[in-house]
């Protein structure tokens, strides 16, 4: 099994920082796309930014230039740098990672248990 453990999360002010990790334990032959996700309170899961074995990146349009995702391969681990922080980015931000195992090269999809992030204005 592949799993995932992001930090990173906290209190911050309206205008200011955050960055959170992600990092993959287990048997990862294969990193494909990694990505956040982050759900408030009522509504539903949506995507935050995601990122491709290439490098490639996509965002949500509500974080564009505001957010930045990276990843380490070597770590199996993904970053996401927030700035300009509003309070509509409250919620709690899962990772999400998929690719193959080293037993039977078999695929995976995994998620996090998530970290909150509460921006006050």
């Amino acid at each position: 099994q592949v799993h995932l453990v992001e930090s990173g999360g906290g209190l911050v002010q309206a205008g200011g920082s955050l960055r959170l990790s992600c990092a993959a334990s287990g048997s990862i032959s294969f990193m494909n796309a990694m990505g956040w996700y982050r759900q408030a309170p009522g509504k539903q899961r949506e995507l935050v930014a995601t990122i491709t074995s290439g490098g490639s990146t996509n965002y949500a349009d509500s974080v564009k230039g505001r957010f930045t995702i990276s990843r380490d391969n070597a770590k199996n681990t993904v970053y996401l740098q927030m700035n300009t922080l509003k309070p509509e980015d409250t919620g709690v931000y899962l990772c999400n990672a998929n690719g193959r195992e080293t037993l039977l090269w078999r695929s995976f999809t995994s998620w996090g248990q998530g970290t909150q992030v509460t921006v006050s204005s």
